[in-house]
């Protein structure tokens, strides 16, 4: 078990006065029997009314109504948490899914819904191919089976840090052979949902002390992964950045089923074409 403190800022600059719309936050880490969230402190500059509530995933989210314009907006929050993630699970997932390819059960079917469709356009197969080549002969061992496609992902793909908006669609990192760990995300999530599997994106923070682990350039960084749904073992952990199963030194903050949904802060101004100036992000993760 160790005890973290995440001070996670970001600022936004503009050139002149603007008039802010309302604010999205996802910054409070998703409690579970791995984490232990004992504090979470956010402050925004100007003053705004804070809100919360819970989307449709479970995820809490703030809002920040604002009543002044500003030439600048500084999010600042500080979480305190308990992390006691296993280095190597052991996952007991159920008999019947223990094999690929397997059957989930009506009701999981029903639930996992739209995290078990594609989101992508795949129009000639390119990705399905790429996926279905991971599979081993007409039966193959389910967990290998996903191992093996997360390692694939960090293995036909370079990872590189992008500063700028948004992800690359599955198609786009396969050619471009780069991505950062966003685009790694997506591109194992859909391959994953390709072979009819249950999937999602998680948004969140990686700690890395060592600072070792592919995706962080400091002891502690945010971060995008996956979970895939199995039957008896539920929602498991990949990382195909750093090619790793399970929680240990990653801080989940919301899941959803497409990346866009899991920004942690995302808002609009009213103002001039030109006012932005710029956006800066700081991330200390410390024991």
């Amino acid at each position: 078990m160790v005890r973290l403190r995440i001070h996670h800022r970001t600022s936004y600059r503009y050139l002149q006065p603007v008039s802010l719309g309302p604010h999205r936050l996802m910054l409070r880490p998703r409690e579970s029997r791995d984490l232990r969230l004992h504090s979470i402190e956010v402050e925004v500059t100007p003053p705004a009314t804070v809100t919360w509530a819970h989307d449709v995933a479970g995820n809490a989210v703030a809002t920040a109504s604002f009543q002044t314009m500003t030439d600048h907006l500084v999010v600042d929050s500080v979480a305190e948490l308990e992390l006691d993630a296993a280095a190597w699970p052991v996952f007991d997932i159920a008999a019947s899914a223990i094999g690929y390819p397997f059957r989930y059960s009506d009701d999981e079917w029903a639930d996992l819904g739209p995290l078990a469709a594609r989101q992508y356009q795949d129009p000639v197969g390119r990705l399905t191919n790429w996926a279905r080549a991971f599979v081993r002969g007409d039966t193959t061992d389910t967990l290998s089976l996903l191992r093996d496609l997360c390692t694939g992902v960090s293995t036909a793909i370079s990872y590189q840090s992008r500063e700028d908006e948004g992800t690359q669609s599955p198609i786009e990192t396969l050619d471009r052979g780069w991505g950062s760990c966003r685009d790694f995300a997506v591109l194992f999530v859909e391959a994953a949902r390709c072979l009819g599997f249950g999937a999602r994106l998680v948004s969140g923070y990686l700690y890395n002390p060592s600072q070792d682990i592919f995706g962080a350039r400091s002891a502690g960084s945010t971060h995008a992964w996956a979970e895939i749904y199995l039957p008896g073992a539920g929602w498991i952990t990949f990382d195909p950045t750093s090619r790793s199963v399970g929680g240990a030194n990653l801080i989940p903050v919301s899941v959803a089923r497409d990346i866009h949904q899991v920004i942690p802060v995302a808002g609009s101004f009213v103002g001039a074409v030109n006012a932005f100036q710029e956006m800066t992000v700081e991330v200390l993760v410390s024991s």
